[in-house]
């Protein structure tokens, strides 16, 4: 085996690389428009970006989860470290930066839970590819390897290559779009986006498509696989020619929507550490998401996987 090549860690499910943020929500009862200024009916902090969000909604789904990433050498990085292990992270690969401070997301939510987002990367940017060599080197691969665009692109090139080499599964979430090599999108097993990330994919490669099945038939000829998810109405996915959709499930209250999108990438990449099959995985994917939005919050709305098991139970769906 070549030197720089890693074993897969047999004791670990899934390997998350990417972000972590400081989440500071306000709750308003109307977004203000531009010029104006609207008082806030509550506020408060608490863990967030797409890798940390992601790796506790594996880690509720049941998977083992190691977490690669890096905050600063601040309170909220501490903070952040402290908010994973809770959560049954496996934290030791999330450094402590002395040079950048933790990432932070300013979101505003109103009161049909929707919401807007604003982010500082802060520590999230100064994840390298030595700092993805270093992790695989020390501890090998997962049997899934899961990254986001919240960090910078040659390192999530890295982690795919690394992942390829180990003869690991690479699922990316390419959220927000961001320029990668063509080689790391043709690894994504699956490539999930929603359906705004899809549709800018496939106008910038010149192609067109109008509905999901169309984008999601668009983007199976780059990637192994592709997941678009649609909020509300469920996902839609493309694989070896063939496309099919996962439908929503019904919801009692939406009370936020915040890191809806990530309870879904993280459950989905536990399903397929645990052996499911994509679509199976995209089922208990879609039903975990659904209960993230009847809560507030991002990783603190995800539900435990018993939880996600009655909801599909009530939906006659068999786990």
């Amino acid at each position: 085996m070549d030197e720089r090549q890693s074993p897969v860690d047999s004791t670990q499910d899934l390997l998350v690389v990417g972000s972590v943020n400081e989440d500071h929500f306000t709750f308003v009862t109307a977004f203000p428009r531009p010029g104006e200024t609207v008082a806030a009916v509550a506020a408060r902090r608490g863990l967030g970006g797409k890798g940390a969000n992601q790796a506790v909604a594996a880690a509720r789904a049941g998977a083992r989860v190691r977490f690669l990433a890096k905050v600063g050498s601040d309170g909220a990085g501490s903070d952040a470290i402290d908010a994973l292990q809770r959560a049954g992270v496996i934290a030791d690969a999330v450094e402590q930066d002395v040079h950048g401070a933790t990432g932070t997301a300013s979101i505003a939510v109103d009161a049909t839970g929707e919401n807007w987002v604003i982010v500082d990367p802060g520590a999230n940017a100064r994840i390298t590819v030595e700092s993805i060599d270093r992790e695989f080197d020390r501890r090998g691969s997962a049997s899934v390897v899961l990254a986001q665009a919240e960090i910078p692109g040659d390192a999530i090139e890295r982690a795919a290559a690394r992942a390829h080499e180990a003869g690991a599964r690479f699922v990316l979430n390419l959220a927000p779009v961001i320029a990668i090599a063509e080689e790391t999108l043709r690894a994504c097993d699956p490539l999930v986006v929603n359906e705004h990330e899809a549709a800018s994919i496939v106008a910038a490669r010149g192609g067109i498509a109008t509905t999901p099945a169309e984008l999601a038939s668009a983007l199976g000829e780059i990637a192994r696989s592709v997941v678009i998810t649609l909020g509300s109405a469920g996902a839609v996915a493309a694989a070896r020619g063939r496309v099919w959709d996962v439908p929503g499930f019904r919801v009692d209250s939406v009370v936020d929507t915040t890191g809806a999108g990530d309870a879904f990438v993280g459950s989905l990449c536990a399903r397929l550490a645990a052996g499911d099959d994509l679509e199976a995985a995209m089922v208990w994917a879609s039903a975990a998401a659904s209960l993230s939005v009847e809560r507030p919050g991002a990783a603190e709305s995800y539900a435990a996987a018993r939880e996600v098991e009655q909801r599909l139970l009530a939906a006659g769906v068999s786990a």
